[in-house]
């Protein structure tokens, strides 16, 4: 009974996380085509002429309408356009609240890994002697820069984060001095957020980036080893025909 529960434990954590992955994604794409199916018209609909539903098509059309949308907002019509629509909306007082709000939080998301959290860090929080995971974003910048340099005091910009929900938390100024900087990569601390601790990032898998990332600074390859090589080498020394290491 003893393997029969560790044999099932294992194949839930296989499992698990694969249909759950499966069933999100299916569940988004089905929510994209029930909106934009009906906007399609019916000569164009592959349903209509199938004798089977084809998933996705609404998901590709929509991606295809953005892109276009996209390529034409690039153009100078287009940015005196979008520019015309957003000055109508700046007008009306509850619109361009929510309108303003959501722009800024596509930009910030979608926006390039220069604007993103690059590093992973430590700060004592909530009091000495605690110590929280955040997020550094930059150092700091505009008024609160100028205003915490006339005390001397040089800060960077960090987001807390709350468990195990990553999205919410709060955004701190701390002293460069007192964050304690982290090797791991921001996948990973958010990894370690959502889990409460449970995925600590593997210290194998940092050792094997960054002996790719300097092998690639060389300019050749460079021999990597292999992270699962100490979980054999205690059981080689017992091997038929091992000689023991004194001979």
């Amino acid at each position: 009974m003893s393997r029969i529960r560790t044999y099932f434990l294992t194949g839930f954590i296989i499992t698990a996380p694969l249909a759950i992955t499966i069933y999100l994604i299916w569940t988004f794409i089905e929510w994209v085509d029930s909106w934009v199916i009906p906007y399609i018209p019916a000569i164009y609909n592959p349903d209509n002429y199938l004798p089977f539903h084809v998933p996705g098509f609404g998901l590709v059309a929509a991606i295809f309408t953005i892109t276009i949308v996209g390529f034409l907002t690039a153009s100078f019509i287009g940015r005196s356009i979008v520019a015309w629509g957003e000055n109508l909306l700046n007008r009306m007082p509850v619109v361009r609240n929510l309108y303003n709000g959501l722009k800024q939080i596509f930009e910030t998301v979608l926006s390039d890994q220069t604007a993103s959290f690059q590093e992973v860090g430590l700060v004592e929080y909530p009091r000495k002697g605690l110590w929280a995971v955040v997020f550094i974003a930059t150092e700091t910048r505009g008024e609160v820069d100028r205003t915490l340099k006339e005390m001397k005091k040089k800060t960077v910009s960090v987001f807390l984060p709350t468990t195990p929900n990553p999205t919410s938390g709060f955004l701190l100024f701390v002293p460069a001095d007192d964050v304690i900087r982290l090797n791991m990569t921001v996948e990973e601390g958010a990894k370690l957020v959502i889990s409460a601790g449970l995925v600590a990032p593997d210290q194998n898998q940092k050792k094997l980036r960054e002996l790719a990332v300097q092998a690639k600074a060389d300019g050749k390859p460079k021999e990597m080893e292999n992270p699962l090589k100490a979980l054999f080498l205690p059981h080689e020394e017992n091997m038929p025909g091992k000689k023991p290491p004194s001979e």
